[in-house]
């Protein structure tokens, strides 16, 4: 089953449409990720907004946004203000254009998505837009609102489908002049140079991204499986078994309350004695009360009279 897609809507060209859906071509969740947690208590900790100046926690109705226009002062915009500068979302990615693949600047490369049919009605006229492009090695240009922002999209084919990939805006590409103004001009010997060259055809092959390995991902899951061996997981409280018979659980807790609400009733009529209570009740030597000596005492003056 194909993963739930990211964005759906329709591909245009002239009077030409289909509709389509993009889905992320890459992802990260794979890698091992962390939570931060409390070494103490072993619990997950949650991030609390606090405010910088007067070090109190801010509740989310008073989160809000500001752009910083000197040191510590903001203009604050809201939400309603952006909204009404927002690009509509028709959900169609218009071509404008076809250019040449190969002059496309690599550093404008953004995200890769994966693109679609979503219907065997609209297949005949997406295959038609792929291999019209693929006959003549071009690259469609086309705008897309992912996230609220407006995106140059780059449209390929890639096998039966297409590969969509947003491009970064120029104001976004860091000048290379400001990197390598430093290098200065070198002028390599020719012999060098010759076994530079000879080092290259030696390591030359084809590119197959199976053979690269995240050398610092096998070494973080290898250290992940030691370390689960030997865990013992916190102790956590027990809690009481669910009762079996629910029915007699109630009538107990029924009875425990009219006990409760009896007990004052029976303690100003006087305890009335429980069978075998004798029995079990042993008299303690100099321990009589008082009524019950006096009692005694009585009942052998009158024998003696």
């Amino acid at each position: 089953m194909a993963p739930r897609a990211y964005w759906k809507g329709y591909l245009k060209l002239s009077l030409v449409s289909c509709p389509i859906a993009l889905s992320p071509a890459a992802s990260a969740s794979e890698r091992v990720s962390f939570r931060q947690i409390n070494k103490k208590t072993g619990h997950r900790l949650r991030q609390q907004l606090i405010d910088e100046e007067t070090r109190e926690p801010v509740e989310a109705e008073d989160k809000g946004r500001g752009y910083e226009v000197d040191k510590g002062v903001y203009i604050e915009v809201d939400d309603d203000e952006l909204e009404a500068i927002q690009v509509e979302s028709r959900h169609t990615i218009d071509i404008d254009s076809f250019v040449p693949a190969a002059q496309i600047d690599k550093r404008f490369y953004d995200s890769p998505y994966y693109i679609a049919p979503t219907d065997s009605v609209g297949q005949e006229a997406f295959a038609v837009i792929r291999d019209a492009m693929r006959g003549k090695g071009m690259v469609a240009l086309g705008r897309i609102v992912l996230a609220k922002r407006e995106r140059v999209i780059a449209l390929e084919p890639h096998g039966k489908g297409m590969l969509g990939t947003t491009l970064r805006y120029g104001y976004e590409v860091r000048k290379p002049e400001e990197f390598f103004s430093d290098i200065g001009d070198v002028k390599v010997p020719g012999e060098m140079l010759k076994l530079a060259e000879h080092i290259l055809d030696t390591k030359k092959g084809d590119f197959d991204p199976s053979e690269f390995e995240d050398h610092y991902e096998t070494a973080l899951v290898e250290l992940l499986r030691k370390k689960q061996a030997g865990f013992k997981p916190p102790k956590t409280k027990e809690r009481a078994a669910a009762p079996k018979n629910v029915i007699n659980l109630m009538e107990a807790l029924r009875r425990s309350v009219q006990a409760e609400r009896a007990a004052p009733v029976q303690a100003k009529k006087g305890r009335k004695r429980i069978e075998g209570q004798r029995e079990m009740l042993l008299p303690i030597e100099g321990k009589e009360s008082a009524p019950r000596a006096a009692a005694k005492k009585s009942g052998a003056r009158r024998r003696a009279g």
